[in-house]
């Protein structure tokens, strides 16, 4: 487990979590920043999860709002969680429909980007397609998979939800959108994604698990669905079975350069 500087923080009896006055403004500067850059590159399922959602602007919402439309739409829920968990504990809770939210927000030194998923991330990148039951089924399915993997499985696992859940493009008859909920919360990546300078693939599972990659830059590929409702056939697929033989194959060379080392 690697440190963070960011603690997550906790409720009152009630369930109810007293942001700072700071706090709410640095989500109002995210929230109102990036709504405006998602205009015409987030895929419609996404937008339309944002309309369910209502997402509060002036203020950090909490908990219990975004799990009344979860539970409503899909019978997801939130749960909170520290800056980091473990794999364990992540698989558990997507495998009970409880996707983690880590209760702080980045500070505005790191406004554009902070390798922990804070608030903004969790809530504005991967709620809103937590209310479409395709993507809600995959998952689903993916934490009840990762929970029985091993931990040599659970590494190929990851990577097939890097290139989904948080990196992945979709085809739509307005041209490539975007659903992945690391992109839909960076700016950055979220113009550079759609551009011509990263190398785009059609989507095969096979193929996501097959690729490394760093989180702490612009990716250099991205896997693209052919509708967003291959999330849910994926589900009733064989995944357990290409990760086996994702293993069998190996890795592909990155199309990145290693990290540098730290001084």
């Amino acid at each position: 487990m690697k440190q963070t500087q960011y603690v997550a923080r906790e409720p009152d009896a009630q369930g109810f979590i007293d942001y700072p006055a700071e706090e709410h403004a640095v989500w109002n500067t995210l929230i109102t920043r990036q709504l405006k850059v998602i205009e015409g590159r987030a895929c419609q399922e996404y937008l339309d999860g944002i309309e369910k959602l209502g997402l509060p602007h002036d203020r950090i919402p909490q908990l219990s709002e975004i799990n009344k439309v979860l539970g409503e739409t899909t019978g997801w829920q939130v749960a909170r969680v520290p800056a980091l968990i473990p794999f364990q504990t992540f698989f558990e809770l997507l495998a009970n429909k409880q996707f983690p939210v880590a209760t702080f927000i980045r500070t505005r030194e790191e406004l554009d980007y902070l390798q922990e998923p804070d608030i903004f991330h969790e809530i504005f990148g991967h709620c809103p397609l937590l209310t479409n039951p395709w993507f809600a089924e995959f998952t689903h399915t993916y934490g009840k998979l990762g929970l029985q993997a091993s931990k040599e499985e659970r590494v190929y696992l990851a990577r097939l939800y890097w290139m989904t859940i948080e990196f992945g493009l979709v085809n739509t008859p307005e041209g490539q959108r975007i659903y992945g909920g690391g992109i839909l919360s960076s700016p950055k990546e979220t113009v550079y994604s759609l551009s011509d300078e990263p190398e785009h693939q059609a989507f095969d599972p096979l193929e996501c698990m097959r690729t490394p990659y760093r989180i702490d830059i612009l990716q250099p590929l991205y896997f693209v669905l052919p509708n967003l409702k291959r999330l849910f056939d994926l589900a009733h697929e064989d995944i357990m079975g290409m990760v086996k033989k994702g293993m069998a194959l190996g890795l592909h060379a990155p199309k990145f350069p290693p990290k540098p080392k730290a001084a």
